[in-house]
C-alpha cells in the first residue's frame, strides 16, 4: 500500500475538489464585497437574532447577520451535496463518543472567541491574507490539535 493510500483510503481527489471550492468561495468573498468568511462569526452574528445581550448586539453582528446566515446555509447546503449526489447518499459515522464530541465542540468554540476567531477565518482567510496574528493563531491551533490527537490516542491505548 502506498502512502497516499495509508494517509487518503478513501481516495485524495474530494480533499482536493474541498479545498478549491473552500478557497475559491473565501477568495471570490473577499474580492467581490470585501467579506472575511470565518465560521465563528457566522455563529455569533446568528445568535444576534436571539439574544438581546450587548455582546450578540454588536454593530459587527448585526449588520452582517443577513449575508453570513445565507453564507452557513450555502456550507450545509454544500455538505448535503456532497453527501447525496458525490457520495451516493452514504453518511460517514464515528466511533467518538457523545460526550466527547460535546466538550470538543465546547473547546473549539472557546478557543474561537478566545482566539478572535476560528480555524476557517484564521486558517483560510487571515493566512489568505497574509495577516501574521493569524500565523500565530493557526500555529496554536495546530499545535494543539497535534497535542490533544497525540494524548487521546495515548490515552485510548492506555484504557484498552
Amino acid at each position: 500500500m502506498t502512502l497516499i493510500n495509508t494517509l487518503f483510503p478513501l481516495g485524495w481527489q474530494h480533499y482536493l475538489l474541498g479545498g478549491l471550492t473552500i478557497g475559491a468561495g473565501v477568495a471570490l468573498l473577499y474580492l467581490f464585497n470585501g467579506w472575511v468568511g470565518g465560521m465563528s462569526t457566522v455563529f455569533s452574528s446568528s445568535w444576534s437574532f436571539v439574544f438581546k445581550r450587548s455582546f450578540f448586539k454588536q454593530a459587527r453582528f448585526v449588520h452582517s447577520r443577513n449575508w453570513r446566515l445565507v453564507y452557513a446555509l450555502g456550507v450545509v447546503l454544500g455538505a448535503l451535496i456532497w453527501r447525496f449526489a458525490l457520495n451516493g447518499g452514504e453518511a460517514l459515522h464515528t466511533s467518538v463518543p457523545v460526550w466527547q464530541l460535546l466538550v470538543g465542540g465546547f473547546l473549539v468554540g472557546y478557543g474561537a472567541r478566545l482566539g478572535n476567531g476560528c480555524t476557517s477565518g484564521h486558517g483560510i482567510c487571515g493566512l489568505g491574507a497574509l495577516q501574521l496574528p493569524s500565523l500565530g493563531a493557526v500555529l496554536t491551533f495546530m499545535a494543539t490539535a497535534f497535542l490533544t490527537a497525540n494524548l487521546m490516542a495515548f490515552t485510548t491505548k492506555g484504557l484498552a
